[in-house]
């Protein structure tokens, strides 16, 4: 259940990132980003009320029933400690990380969001989501999405051994990164989907701030008169994130 910030103490900020991928695209370089999301984390925690991370902050991550990836113990540590002391940790699941189950809310306190979520705080209204499967199109992967997120494909997906079923998923998430990475890149213009899907929620249900991942790519646009799409990139090489403080809400880089 989301929990509504609706009013935002004057000292304090909310954050946005996404797209870390942490586990790509292989152990040393993700730690490397590892310890920089860390101390990102570090930074902030002193004025965070609440930190959003949208969506594909794993390059695959699956929970059996015993059993989850090995790794990251210093960016979960970080979040854990943020939580106890009582900053509230949402976290998307995105196209690579969407089975996400009861491990995260029981060992760090944060909350699973599934699907794009719209809330006030300071009499500003945000939509906020991981960005795939938005707008017009890519019908075979809004298949695919739907099919990876059944009770019947994870239930078939546990019965593997972890070796075996992480191993395919981690070979299948480079692939597909791969063959996506320089399309992620590029600026579509008026075909930009989820900037499409913005402008439809705005012409029907203002919204000030539509605050997106999955993309890859930085994007700060105007939605209507009074409202901005921002998609927030991906930490493999910007290292972008945005925080509201009360007021507006401002992009920036993170060292």
């Amino acid at each position: 259940m989301f929990d509504e910030i609706s009013s935002l103490p004057s000292n304090k900020r909310i954050y946005f990132a996404s797209d870390f991928h942490l586990g790509a695209p292989n152990y040393e370089k993700s730690r490397e980003r590892e310890d920089k999301i860390v101390r990102w984390l570090k930074e902030i925690e002193k004025d965070a009320e609440a930190v959003f991370l949208v969506g594909d902050l794993f390059d695959f991550w699956f929970e059996y029933g015993t059993v989850v990836p090995k790794g990251y113990i210093r960016f979960l540590g970080q979040l854990a400690k943020m939580a106890d002391n009582g900053i509230k940790l949402y976290l998307f699941t995105g196209n690579h990380d969407m089975w996400m189950f009861d491990y995260l809310p029981k060992e760090i306190g944060a909350k699973i969001i599934r699907k794009p979520i719209a809330f006030y705080c300071n009499d500003k209204k945000f939509m906020i989501g991981h960005g795939d499967g938005l707008g017009p199109g890519d019908r075979k992967y809004k298949f695919l999405k739907n099919f990876f997120d059944s009770k019947v494909c994870q239930w078939l997906f546990a019965r593997l051994h972890p070796n075996l079923g992480i191993g395919i998923a981690n070979t299948w998430s480079k692939s597909s990164r791969a063959s996506n990475s320089s399309h992620d890149e590029v600026f579509l213009g008026d075909d930009e989907w989820i900037y499409i899907h913005c402008k439809n929620i705005e012409e029907k249900n203002h919204h000030d701030y539509y605050i997106f991942g999955h993309r890859h790519l930085p994007l700060d646009l105007k939605v209507g008169k009074n409202s901005r799409y921002i998609n927030l990139g991906e930490w493999i090489k910007q290292c972008q994130y945005a925080y509201f403080d009360g007021k507006d809400v401002i992009i920036e880089h993170f060292e």
